[in-house]
């Protein structure tokens, strides 16, 4: 399926290439096939293409002199039947320790939503995340599958500091926080499991296109997890999709 697509100039040396502003699977799979074969046709001339829920902008080697011709171009690239994107993507099974000890605002939220607690672990952990991009901070996944009766909007006053690997909730997305950060999302959880780390090659091991799926730890498994974290002895479990 083909989409009609805005191109915008970004800046001097980006464009900007626009999808219907929605969050939708099959638009994220026709993003990233778009995305891949842009990076392929330019091989070395392209800097970066950052890829959003409905967005890929790309950064150049060069300055773009004439944006017109070079909008064009990947229009004729886009309208090509171009190869779709090789599932090489993985599902994660991501630990998440819901104890109301490390979940800051769980028992606020619990309270706010109407639902137990054990509903709410439930009705987070039963979803299969979609990782639409990666963002705000290195190694933010925004996940796409928020069950509806979980949707809460942000805190009214940002919390000046939220711990590294807080599972949090904000509108219709979930996510975890891979840094201390201020935030203004509900926090629901902590995961030990870390995100971002700058001395590897491949900073984050999730990628977009992949599924998460949180498991349910009690706070003992999530101190020993954690433990194995900071030996670096520890990877999730996960599967091909």
């Amino acid at each position: 399926m083909k989409y009609e697509l805005q191109y915008k100039r970004y800046s001097e040396r980006a464009i900007l290439i626009e999808w219907p502003s929605k969050i939708d699977e099959n638009i994220l799979h026709d993003l990233l096939s778009f995305k891949k074969s842009i990076l392929s046709f330019y091989d070395k001339l392209i800097i970066e293409v950052i890829s959003s829920y409905n967005s890929l902008l790309i950064y150049y080697e060069f300055t773009i002199e004439n944006s017109y011709s070079e909008v064009l171009k990947l229009k004729s690239l886009y309208s090509k039947d171009f190869k779709t994107v090789e599932s090489k993507n993985r599902l994660w099974k991501i630990p998440v320790c819901y104890a109301t000890a490390l979940a800051q605002d769980l028992e606020v939220f619990a309270k706010d939503k109407s639902l137990t607690i054990e509903e709410i672990i439930r009705l987070h952990t039963t979803p299969l995340y979609t990782v639409y991009f990666i963002g705000f901070l290195p190694g933010f996944l925004y996940l796409g599958g928020l069950d509806d009766q979980l949707h809460n909007a942000r805190k009214t006053t940002p919390s000046m500091h939220v711990k590294k690997g807080a599972v949090a909730i904000g509108g219709n997305q979930t996510g975890i926080y891979p840094v201390d950060s201020p935030g203004g999302w509900h926090v629901i959880g902590m995961c030990p499991v870390d995100f971002f780390n700058p001395k590897t090659e491949n900073c984050c091991f999730v990628s977009p296109g992949d599924k998460i799926q949180f498991i349910s730890i009690e706070e003992n498994k999530y101190n020993e997890i954690r433990t194995k974290v900071k030996n670096k002895n520890y990877t999730p479990e996960s599967v091909c999709l």
